[in-house]
């Protein structure tokens, strides 16, 4: 059933809509969690080291729309705003940002909405990320609503150097000098580096770990 936003006003409407996005941050922070107890469980692994989950202020909203040219009303948040509900994972491996992803798709009830791999493409500034922009269904007592959440998947590094961007960005409002940004895009890259060192050397860890174990059960 699609939900009929009232206006921006309305105090309860806007009550109700926060209940919604509310709502699917834990529906999809739940399934994250059964997601690694299971993986935990089959593979003695955890892909997830944690989770932050937020909702965007009303303040940041109207910031957004009168950006995009929008009023703020309801009905335009809902429509044009899809990171009101956000949820930001964070792994040790980009290969289990991938793992993740994967196993989001295959969930029946999620329905993914659109894919940005900032990851194999990286934004000019050197940001990497994986964004999901999904919807759930969340059961009211006399409708059912699909509801928007915005999911990004980083590794460790690559959320450290976003934080620093972002304050960044918020301190020089988006006009930082030029040797601070080129500085913080050499950051990116080292970055880079070290996620693919990491990864290759827990490959290794992994595979000498398996190998001794193989062999240990021939003699």
């Amino acid at each position: 059933m699609e939900y009929n936003a009232k206006d921006y006003g309305e105090v309860d409407s806007w009550a109700t809509t926060l209940l919604l996005y509310n709502s699917a941050l834990k529906e999809v922070g739940t399934k994250l969690e059964i997601l690694n107890d299971e993986f935990q469980h089959i593979h003695q692994y955890n892909p997830i080291e944690h989770i932050k989950s937020r909702i965007k202020t009303p303040e940041s909203i109207v910031r957004k729309l009168k950006k995009r040219g929008y009023e703020s009303t309801l009905d335009n948040m809902i429509k044009y705003v899809n990171d009101i509900a956000g949820i930001r994972i964070i792994c040790s491996f980009t290969s289990d940002i991938y793992r993740i992803a994967e196993m989001l798709r295959n969930q029946s009830d999620i329905k993914v909405i659109s894919i940005k791999d900032y990851i194999k493409a990286p934004k000019e500034s050197g940001y990497k990320s994986y964004h999901m922009l999904v919807s759930v269904p969340i059961y009211l007592s006399d409708s059912v609503v699909d509801t928007k959440v915005e999911i990004q998947i980083r590794t460790v590094a690559m959320d450290f150097w976003a934080s620093l961007e972002h304050k960044m960005n918020y301190k020089f409002e988006r006009n930082a000098p030029e040797h601070i940004v080129t500085e913080l895009y050499e950051c990116a890259m080292m970055v880079s580096e070290l996620d693919a060192k990491m990864l290759s050397l827990n490959e290794e860890i992994q595979q000498t770990v398996a190998t001794e174990k193989e062999n240990s059960q021939t003699t």
